[in-house]
């Protein structure tokens, strides 16, 4: 059939025309942003099933958990069930290579620095059954040149203990992965053809549009694309802002309200590109609002607070303007709220480790930086020339502005001292795995130490 936009699906859905002429298709993909995966394929569930007299059924499946193989069994076999029977892996792992393991790695590395242990832990599941791992070995252990040939990218230089505990506590079912050869079987299945009643939908985050699973579907069933550039570049975030509208204007219509054009932009701020929140967010507003048609400024000042990343931006902000008494108020503040401190560390961590790549690239001896810098110069000239330059790609993306910032703040600090403070970093990890100390009380004294340190060595 195609690949399509997830919003076109409606559109193709309700052409009538085109369901004589094609039908409906035996498999389907929804691939990109995980929510809207999953609501864009309960628009196409809703729809197999309507048109049933004899009814239906719809066997859910967590990929996760999946063995690739029992599915493909039920898929072939006839059911004694009336009506469509619909198969619905969610997070398949059928599309998974070494491509998609760095862009897999570093939502692994947001979900942790965020405290969302649940879905760090889940992806991370995928990761190593995406490097074909047994579960014997550990991450933290694995050499620099082992992980380059299983993931096809350079290791993290961060401690990554935290990863090999997290898939301790994960429960692992060995051999149950949906990759390599399990694509082809499912190729082979398909090509051959199976009961006309069953139907599959697959969903993912990450697919390696290369496979010939991909190229199958796209060919032969229906991909849908709902993915979402995360970016912070205009372009980016006008197709977020785009989404999100979409989805508040839905979800105040069920309520029959509206919401003023400010109050909506507070909120994409506040919330930030995560639809579920937004959504969680749209419904207790409208609840606030009571017989009000319209949601205001004020009630989303009063009933939506900041996220966590929002609120760790803070705490890295006030730690970069010295500001000894806000930064101790705030880190208590994420620690009362619920926010791991181990996820408060790993956000140090990025933080300093941003300044000192930024400060050694100041200390380059081209592009010249130099203090007092404006940001017209930073963004015509000195930004463009470091991108030529090929090192760092994906520290230099972003708003300009935003880099500006960034590069004016890391020119207060030296290297040798930066360097030292990672040191410190891993120390207070350590004391907070191996020692009966509060995390809290470690946190503190670390922000103590790093607080009063000359920020230069000269």
């Amino acid at each position: 059939m195609a690949l399509i936009k997830r919003n076109e699906l409606p559109a193709l859905l309700q052409d009538k025309d085109s369901e004589k002429e094609g039908g409906a298709a035996a498999i389907y993909l929804f691939f990109g942003e995980r929510y809207l995966c999953r609501e864009a394929a309960d628009v196409l569930q809703k729809h197999l099933l309507a048109g049933e007299s004899s009814g239906g059924s719809v066997n859910s499946i967590d990929g996760d958990r999946e063995d690739a193989g029992r599915t493909l069994g039920q898929l072939l076999n006839f059911s004694l069930l009336p009506g469509r029977q619909i198969f619905r892996v969610t997070d398949s792992r059928l599309f998974h290579s070494k491509n998609v393991a760095q862009g897999l790695w570093r939502r692994i590395e947001q979900a942790h620095d965020a405290g969302k242990e649940r879905s760090c832990r889940r992806q991370l599941l995928a990761f190593v059954a995406l490097g074909g791992l047994t579960g014997d070995e550990t991450l933290a252990d694995m050499s620099g040149a082992q992980w380059k040939t299983i993931f096809a990218f350079a290791k993290p230089g961060a401690v990554l203990s935290w990863a090999d505990e997290l898939l301790v506590t994960a429960s692992r079912k060995k051999g149950k992965t949906g990759g390599g050869d399990m694509a082809s079987r499912y190729v082979d299945a398909f090509g051959k053809g199976i009961p006309p009643a069953n139907i599959l939908i697959l969903t993912a985050e990450s697919v390696d549009k290369r496979k010939q699973l991909f190229k199958y579907i796209k060919e032969n069933g229906m991909v849908v694309d709902c993915s979402v550039d995360p970016g912070a570049s205009s372009g980016a975030q006008k197709g977020q802002q785009d989404v999100l509208r979409e989805m508040v204007a839905k979800s105040l219509s069920s309520f029959q309200k509206k919401m003023q054009p400010d109050a909506l932009k507070l909120l994409f701020e506040r919330v930030g590109f995560h639809p579920v929140a937004v959504l969680m967010e749209t419904e207790k507003l409208a609840l606030f609002a009571g017989d009000r048609d319209l949601i205001t400024v004020a009630d989303v000042e009063s009933m939506v607070g900041r996220t966590r990343e929002d609120a760790l931006f803070e705490l890295t902000d006030a730690f970069g303007k010295r500001q000894g008494a806000r930064t101790l108020l705030l880190l208590n503040r994420l620690l009362d709220n619920g926010m791991h401190a181990l996820a408060i560390l790993a956000t140090m961590r990025n933080y300093l480790r941003k300044m000192l790549i930024f400060r050694s690239l100041q200390l380059q001896p081209a592009p010249v930086w130099h203090s007092g810098m404006n940001a017209g110069t930073f963004q015509k000239e000195y930004l463009p020339a470091l991108k030529e330059q090929g090192e760092w790609k994906e520290m230099l993306q972003g708003h300009p502005y935003a880099l500006f910032m960034s590069f004016t703040k890391a020119q207060e600090f030296s290297c040798p001292v930066l360097k030292n403070w990672l040191g410190l970093l891993l120390q207070a990890e350590f004391r907070m795995k191996g020692s009966p100390l509060a995390h809290g009380l470690v946190l503190e004294e670390l922000f103590m130490t790093l607080l009063k340190e000359k920020r230069k060595t000269v």
